[in-house]
């Protein structure tokens, strides 16, 4: 018996000898998992007995055990090597077989697919066209042909506009006086203005009164312009026509006080001298001039009243007119040589302000023209407040600039709204409605209010929809890229089919501090060869591109079992699934007890060097002294044989 005793300790140390010694070969094996040799002690038995030999029968080898403790992770320069850190195995599809490995060295085969060395496929989720990673699962691939350009529908916009700014632009509208009074000419006994009682509206709701007296325009002017927001300039003008201008000789005409000969003067001619008598010796605040119809044109730009004396010596007469040539007019001759002509009231009100009259003889319907100080230019930085820009993408990938001003709006009425305006144009040109008569395109303005607590007030804002933009070339020509739908609305259709897009501002504010950009993005791109990959905790494979954009192309699937050790080892560190590990449970990776992906990495063996060469050590004793049991039995056996 003691022969088969030490026979079995050298087959058991023998293969404590290869385990450890596979082991050792595998010190370096990336996901390689070490073994160990289980034994068992040996006793004979029989049908009614468990073990009537005390002494044993030797030793057997109950198992050699996969031991699945986690390896040691070590950083690559291969983006497509991975390491799982925690429980979990590679799915890897052998030619319709699924095999399962810790084994993270992987790379692109000729058809694209993500293999290991022995051309076994990665599994995972895959993506759809659109980077969406569904439930299906298959091979893992990488596509290496151009991301295709896609064309911005919609910019997201996080900025802050300082509360602090001043509104920049003025505004204010203009008027003439229209009343019947305004410009007439008048017997010189009736010159002046009579009194007069005005009234002044602020853009609060505000009234003021104001009283003038019987005077002349430019006096009437003065007063009013006290008051504030209101200015009031004053002007007279009259003529003398060239066509009855037939004065006789030594007849005189008389301007305020100053005379001036009319002998042998007649017609245009006539008049021409008749200006230049008149401005060697000009009446106070008179000057003169011949209009483009020939006719003598007397202005006083402080709007006091001309007074004329005509007294002829025969028939001659003059024609007199006021107001360019309006209203009224007198003709001087011997029976009425006295008139004179009133002034014109021009009236400058503030943005909101309101003027009006008790007599319709001032002002009767006058037709108001808004006008702006230091208006809007983007070529001016003094007219906007703020401004940026951002790259957006027409259908072709040609990249453009959308830039956008921002002016704030003055304030006004009992509950002031925080109001500004955002201009925008791209590549520096005009991108609004087109004009109904030119076609060309109008600036593209919106409106934007904020509460007062800096929030935008999406109710009282405009919708941003840019719709009428053309992409263009380098020389302002159509460049072939979809081009706009004129009136669309929003949201901008999916898949889109045009070049419209909407700017979201539902996250600015305008609170006081200083301009801010906190975020600024768009959903375009141009085309984009592919540059990289990436891998993500997740196991989410990442294509990157030079365009700076990234897609995600699938998802690794891990597997887990209920019992690992049972796994059947395979060729190539890998293991097939078996009746004793149970079914393979495959999910994504950092879900359940499923550990994570460590990109650029790999799992090493997690063989102990020391250790192993130590038990090394041990089962070669162990198998030395199984042979010396051997050696020892065989002498005994010698001496009986010897027995005389």
């Amino acid at each position: 018996m003691s022969f088969n005793i030490a026979l079995s300790g050298l087959k058991a140390s023998s293969i404590d000898l290869d385990t450890t010694g596979n082991n050792i070969a595998n010190a370096s094996t990336v996901g390689f998992k070490k073994s160990r040799a289980e034994f068992g002690d040996l006793y004979s038995s029989g049908l009614l007995n468990l073990g009537g030999q005390q002494t044993g029968d030797g030793v057997r080898v109950q198992d050699v055990r996969q031991q699945f403790q986690q390896g040691n992770i070590t950083l690559t320069d291969n983006g497509l090597d991975l390491a799982i850190d925690g429980d979990g195995f590679f799915v890897m599809d052998n030619n319709g077989e699924n095999r399962y490995t810790r084994a993270g060295q992987f790379g692109v085969d000729q058809n694209g697919n993500i293999t290991n060395n022995q051309g076994m496929v990665l599994q995972g989720f895959t993506a759809d066209g659109s980077g969406n990673i569904g439930d299906i699962r298959g091979n893992l691939s990488v596509d290496s042909s151009n991301l295709l350009p896609k064309r911005t529908t919609a910019i997201d916009a996080n900025l802050n506009l300082d509360s602090r700014q001043e509104v920049l632009a003025s505004r204010f509208s203009t008027f003439n006086a229209d009343g019947n009074l305004m410009g007439a000419v008048v017997p010189s006994t009736e010159s002046n203005f009579p009194a007069e009682t005005w009234t002044v509206t602020d853009p609060d709701g505000r009234e003021f009164t104001l009283n003038t007296q019987e005077g002349s325009a430019g006096a009437i002017a003065a007063t009013l312009s006290q008051q504030s927001g209101v200015l009031v300039s004053a002007t007279t003008t009259s003529r003398l026509t060239a066509a009855d201008f037939n004065p006789e000789a030594d007849d005189q005409l008389t301007i305020n006080n100053a005379s001036y000969d009319l002998g042998g003067l007649a017609g245009a001619d006539g008049l021409a001298a008749l200006a230049q008598q008149i401005n060697a010796a000009p009446p106070q605040g008179v000057r003169a001039d011949i209009d483009e119809g020939g006719n003598l044109r007397l202005l006083s730009n402080q709007g006091d009243n001309v007074d004329f004396d005509y007294a002829p010596q025969g028939a001659g007469s003059l024609l007199i007119t006021g107001n360019d040539g309006g209203n009224t007019e007198a003709l001087l001759n011997g029976g009425n040589g006295t008139a004179s002509v009133r002034g014109v009231l021009d009236f400058t009100v503030d943005n909101g302000f309101q003027v009006a009259s008790g007599d319709a003889g001032f002002l009767d319907s006058p037709a108001q023209e808004t006008q702006v100080n230091n208006a809007f230019n983007p070529s001016d930085p003094r007219t906007y407040n703020h401004s940026t820009s951002t790259t957006i993408f027409d259908s072709l990938g040609n990249s453009h600039e959308l830039s956008k001003f921002f002016v704030k709006e003055p304030s006004s009425g009992p509950n002031p709204s925080n109001l500004w305006t955002m201009h925008t144009q791209i590549d520096g040109r005009d991108i609004g409605s087109p004009d109904l008569e030119t076609g060309e395109p109008t600036p593209a303005s919106f409106s934007l209010r904020f509460n007062s607590d800096g929030t935008l007030d999406e109710t009282l804002s405009d919708e941003v929809l840019i719709s009428n933009w053309v992409p263009r070339n380098n020389l302002g020509e159509p460049n072939g890229a979809a081009g706009p739908n004129n009136g669309g609305t929003l949201p901008v259709p999916e898949p889109p089919t045009s070049s419209n897009f909407a700017i979201d501002l539902l996250n600015t504010t305008q609170v006081g501090s200083e301009f801010s950009v906190n975020d600024l993005q768009q959903n375009g791109f141009a085309t984009g060869r592919l540059s990289g990959l990436d891998v993500s905790n997740d196991g989410i494979i990442f294509a990157r591109y030079t365009n700076g954009e990234s897609t995600a192309l699938g998802q690794v699937a891990l597997a887990n079992f209920r019992n690992q050790e049972g796994l059947a080892p395979a060729s190539g560190t890998t293991f097939a699934e078996s009746f004793e590990s149970g079914n393979a449970v495959i999910g994504r990776p950092n879900s359940g007890p499923l550990g994570s992906i460590a990109a650029s990495s790999v799992e090493e063996s997690n063989v102990d060097l020391s250790q192993e060469l130590v038990g090394l050590i041990v089962a070669q004793r162990n198998f030395q002294a199984n042979a010396k049991t051997i050696e020892s039995s065989d002498q005994i056996t010698q001496t009986i044989i010897n027995l005389r």
